[in-house]
């Protein structure tokens, strides 16, 4: 957490929380394709995590839920509402792709914040395939849809004509960037959320500022509870929005 440095300070490595090791051997050992990393195993433990609460908690279908199938429940009429209300009633036959990628967000960051497991959401090449997937998908749903009109989405037809080639070039340089935006958002906000964790847990070493320091721990830990829901919530929604631009371009 915080090592004493050669001058009798404290010496902090708050990023070493985010470095990818093989999971059995040494921490030096070289990774490979097929080598399993804590990121692997903590990417496992969301999916199965997730298979328990939507699987075997809702198995018994009771008129009375229970705790698991009411938190499935609300978590699945939440993201349906979200994917009905973006991106209207063509957007529900989407609605499992975009199920999935909420709960795999919320559970990698939830399960991100139990001490000593590796948060997999705040590597951007874990979030950068998922931003990169959603926007080849919407991408190619949109020519599909469309056809040729889906270019449409870039020209502004209620701007002044000669400021229209313009804007048809922003329009099409911020589409190219939503997969950069998307992915560094949830990366970023969560990388620096358990560093600045882990520099206040460093200071709670130090018996003059450790009570300063465990309120800081402890009021950033539920920020950080608050930011892993958010994180999961905004990913989705933008990803609905995007949707929305596939399915109606002229809107």
């Amino acid at each position: 957490m915080a090592e004493e440095a050669k001058g009798g300070g404290l010496e902090f490595h708050p990023m070493d929380q985010f470095i990818i090791k093989p999971l059995f051997g040494d921490a030096g050992d070289t990774v490979g394709m097929f080598t399993i990393t804590n990121a692997t195993f903590w990417m496992a433990a969301a999916i199965l995590a997730i298979a328990a609460l939507m699987i075997l908690g809702t198995r018994g279908r009771a008129v009375v839920p229970t705790r698991s199938q009411s938190v499935a429940e609300l978590a699945y009429g939440f993201v349906y509402k979200m994917v009905e209300d973006v991106a209207g009633k063509d957007g529900l036959k989407y609605f499992p792709y975009i199920m999935t990628l909420f709960l795999f967000i919320l559970f990698s960051n939830f399960l991100g914040l139990i001490p000593m497991s590796f948060t997999t959401t705040s590597h951007i090449a874990v979030t950068a395939i998922l931003a990169m997937a959603v926007f080849l998908a919407v991408t190619i749903l949109g020519f599909v849809k469309n056809g040729a009109s889906f270019l449409s989405l870039f020209w502004v037809s209620s701007a002044p004509l000669a400021l229209r080639p313009i804007l048809a070039l922003i329009e099409l340089i911020s589409y190219f960037v939503r997969p950069v935006s998307h992915s560094i958002r949830l990366a970023g906000n969560m990388m620096a959320g358990h560093a600045v964790l882990k520099v206040f847990a460093g200071f709670a070493q130090v018996a003059a500022v450790a009570p300063i320091a465990i309120f800081g721990v402890v009021a950033i830990y539920g920020l950080e509870v608050l930011v892993s829901a958010i994180q999961a919530y905004v990913f989705t929604i933008l990803t609905c929005v995007y949707l929305k631009d596939a399915l109606h371009p002229h809107h």
